[in-house]
């Protein structure tokens, strides 16, 4: 069996891939991989990384793969995909009139899986590497404008969960993030918040079968709450933070948790009405209706945090203090991650919750 690579160190590197396949597995059949379809390597490449991916990155490929990539060019030969090939997968989304975001990552998992079939040794033409990915266009995404972001809270006032779209919108909590918060990570006392969770289901081992266990990558952090939800750590550190509590969030914490009642099994602030982790679709139809309420459009969830991130920058906070605040490096295409000191993003906070007129 010959593999060629375009460098010295490349050749090393699929030498040792060589290696531990011929260790697994035996001599392998070269006939059988060249003649490999298209389905037969995404379905190996799968199973190949789903103890080494996040769950909802690999499930993000699996879905890419299941829906777009087997159905539109499953049955060729991955040594005979052309350029052609790669773009018959984005046309076949876009047909389905599905967003260009779809698109784009129907496009990367495409790429991605056959650069993986490149390291292991399939035939793969450079063409298909050069076919550029679909235009997005621009982010539907973007910051709630002020005088809509004070309607939203003065519904929000009148609802149980005020203090969840504070969270939102003062705190720049993500949706899985304040779905996962657990009152022992509220910290009274000293005014923090303790951002270390989120909120996430893992898939099955088998689809739909529960007692086939859950796909929990190797060295991946979670703690299992009830049917497929666990609590998981942020994928990057920087997602782990420390945030201060204004005074208004931290009074309308404290009401809350006096006026919580109902099931509670695991300590989380804002769960379903049955004491289940709340889903992602009940936290959106909620804010939705909260939206309705305010008369305003109807925002994505994530906007909540574009407006944090707006209003902090209108306010004159410096970067470090916000990507700190965000816990994520690139939210504003700031430089990396840098820790800064809580006083300092409790000042920048407390600019926010007046620019909300929440603080006096």
């Amino acid at each position: 069996m010959t593999r060629t690579r375009p460098t010295k160190k490349a050749a090393q590197v699929a030498l040792r891939d060589m290696e531990r396949e011929l260790a697994d597995t035996g001599v392998p059949d070269e006939t059988a991989v060249a003649n490999q379809s298209t389905k037969a390597w995404f379905e190996q490449w799968l199973e190949n990384t789903e103890t080494s991916l996040a769950p909802s990155s690999w499930a993000t490929n699996r879905s890419a793969v299941n829906l777009w990539i087997t159905p539109t060019i499953g049955h060729v030969q991955v040594s005979k995909l052309g350029a052609q090939h790669v773009r018959k997968v984005t046309k076949a989304v876009l047909d389905a009139g599905r967003a260009p975001s779809t698109a784009v990552r129907a496009h990367s998992v495409l790429l991605k899986g056959l650069s993986a079939a490149l390291q292991e040794g399939r035939r793969v033409s450079p063409a298909v590497f050069h076919v550029p990915a679909p235009n997005v266009g621009e982010s539907e995404r973007d910051a709630i404008p002020l005088d809509d972001a004070l309607a939203i809270l003065a519904a929000a006032l009148d609802t149980d969960h005020a203090a969840r779209w504070v969270a939102a919108l003062l705190q720049a909590l993500r949706p899985a993030e304040a779905r996962g918060l657990a009152w022992d990570a509220i910290d009274f006392e000293n005014e923090t918040i303790d951002i270390s969770w989120q909120l996430k289901p893992l898939p099955y081992k088998v689809k739909g079968d529960r007692a086939s266990g859950f796909r929990v990558p190797t060295g991946y952090e979670a703690i299992h709450l009830e049917n497929a939800y666990h609590w998981v750590r942020p994928k990057t550190r920087s997602g782990r933070r420390l945030i201060p509590m204004v005074p208004w969030m931290k009074a309308a914490l404290v009401d809350w948790r006096d006026r919580q009642t109902g099931p509670n099994p695991h300590g989380l602030l804002w769960p379903a009405e049955d004491g289940s982790p709340q889903t992602d679709k009940q936290d959106r139809r909620e804010w939705q209706s909260l939206l309705a309420k305010a008369e305003v459009p109807a925002y994505d969830l994530y906007a909540a945090r574009h407006t944090t991130a707006t209003l902090l920058r209108r306010a004159g906070v410096d970067d470090e203090t916000i990507v700190a605040i965000m816990g994520h490096a690139s939210i504003l295409s700031t430089k990396a991650y840098l820790h800064t000191d809580t006083e300092r993003a409790r000042d920048a906070l407390a600019k926010v919750a007046q620019a909300l007129q929440l603080e006096g």
